[in-house]
C-alpha cells in the first residue's frame, strides 16, 4: 500500500536518485554542462583553424603534415604523381649526395648560308714541335713517297712563330664561318697536344668529318723580297693510299674562291716569286693534299722573312682581314 504523502516514483528508465530534493538534481545538471561549454568552445576554434579560416573569417591555408618539414624545397613543389627523379633531387643527408645542377642550355647554332655545311681548318704546325723533332721526324706514308710526320714551321725575324700565326688567323677563321651558320672543326687546338699532329692525321680529320670545304693555314719561310700570298692546289694524284681525282677540281675552284677574297679583304698581292701573279700552285708532294679525298687547300698568307710581309703577319687587324678573306672564299665556294 502506498503512502499519499510520500513523494511520486521516478519516471522510467530516469537515474536520478529519489533520496535527494529536486532542487538538488537540477544544481548537479547545471554544473555539469557549465563544465562542457569551453571544451565545446575549444573544440570549434580548432574545427575553424583546421577547416582554413581563422576569427577573421579569412582563410588560412591548411596545416602541413608533419613530414612536410622534413622534404627540400623542390620535393615541397613537385608535382603530385612524379617520382623523385622528375621533382628534385634526395635532399643532403638523406643518404644520396645531390647530383649538380643540369648546364645551362648551349646556344643554338648561327642560321646563315652556311648552315648544314661542315669546314675543316688546319691550323698548320704546333708550337710544341720545336721541342718533339723526334716525334715530327718520323716518316709517314703520303701516297707519292714517305715524308716527315710535320715540320716545325718558320718563324720571323723577331721570333714569331709561323705555328702561332696560323692558330690565331684559325680560330678568327673558324668564328667568321660559324657565324655564317657553318660547323667547323679545328685539326687541333692551343694546347691540346704536345706536337703535331702528323700530316697523316690531319688528312684523316677532314676525311672523316665528309667536310664541304678543308684549308690548311700557313705562312712561308723564304728569302727577303719575296712577297705575297699563295694557294696550293692538290695535283692529280694517284698512288697507294692517294687519289685525288675526285677534289682537283672543285679544290681549284675552293683556292681559286679564296685568291680573289682574300686579295681584296687584306689588300696583298699574289706571291711575286711562284704561280704567275694569279697567286695559284699545284703540288704533288704534300701528304694533306695527296691523303684528302674532301677539296681542299693550304693558303700561304705571305712571307714571314720578309719584314714588310712580316710586319702584316705580326698585326692582329691584319691578321683579322686574312680569316674573313679566306671565310668569304668559303662561303663563296659553298654557294652561300
Amino acid at each position: 500500500m502506498r503512502n499519499d504523502n510520500s513523494p511520486p516514483p521516478p519516471e522510467s528508465g530516469s537515474s536520478i536518485s529519489t533520496d535527494r530534493p529536486w532542487f538538488t538534481r537540477r544544481s548537479t545538471l547545471v554544473v555539469g554542462v557549465a563544465a562542457l561549454a569551453p571544451a565545446a568552445l575549444a573544440g570549434w576554434v580548432l574545427a575553424q583553424v583546421f577547416a582554413g579560416s581563422g576569427p577573421d573569417g579569412q582563410a588560412r591555408p591548411a596545416p602541413l603534415p608533419a613530414s612536410h618539414s622534413a622534404l627540400s624545397p623542390g620535393q615541397r613543389d613537385a608535382k603530385p604523381g612524379s617520382t623523385p627523379s622528375e621533382s628534385a633531387s634526395t635532399s643532403p643527408g638523406a643518404g644520396t649526395s645531390s647530383p649538380a645542377a643540369a648546364p645551362a642550355p648551349a646556344p643554338a647554332p648561327a642560321k646563315g648560308p652556311l648552315t648544314g655545311r661542315t669546314v675543316v681548318v688546319d691550323p698548320g704546325h704546333n708550337t710544341g714541335n720545336f721541342k718533339h723533332t723526334d716525334e715530327i721526324d718520323q716518316q709517314v706514308d703520303i701516297g707519292t713517297n714517305r715524308k716527315e710526320c710535320d715540320t716545325t714551321g718558320t718563324t720571323t725575324n723577331s721570333g714569331y712563330m709561323e705555328a702561332e700565326f696560323t692558330m690565331d688567323v684559325s680560330k678568327r677563321l673558324r668564328t667568321a664561318l660559324e657565324a655564317q651558320g657553318a660547323k667547323v672543326v679545328l685539326t687541333h687546338e692551343t694546347g691540346d697536344r704536345a706536337w703535331g699532329p702528323c700530316i697523316t692525321e690531319r688528312a684523316r680529320i677532314g676525311n672523316e668529318a665528309k667536310a664541304d670545304a678543308v684549308v690548311s693555314v700557313h705562312a712561308d719561310g723564304v728569302s727577303a723580297g719575296n712577297r705575297g700570298f699563295h694557294i696550293i692546289l692538290p695535283a692529280t694524284v694517284k698512288s697507294g693510299s692517294a687519289d685525288t681525282a675526285k677534289i682537283v677540281g672543285p679544290s681549284r675552284e675552293l683556292g681559286e674562291r679564296i685568291a680573289g677574297n682574300f686579295a681584296r679583304a687584306t689588300g696583298s698581292a699574289p706571291a711575286n716569286y711562284l704561280g704567275s701573279g694569279t697567286g695559284l700552285v699545284v703540288r704533288d708532294d704534300l701528304g694533306g693534299l695527296n691523303l684528302s679525298t674532301q677539296p681542299k687547300v693550304f693558303i700561304e698568307c705571305g712571307n714571314m722573312r720578309d719584314a714588310k710581309d712580316a710586319a702584316q703577319l705580326t698585326s692582329p687587324e691584319w691578321r683579322q682581314k686574312a680569316a674573313q678573306g679566306i671565310a668569304d672564299g668559303i662561303v663563296g665556294f659553298l654557294g652561300g
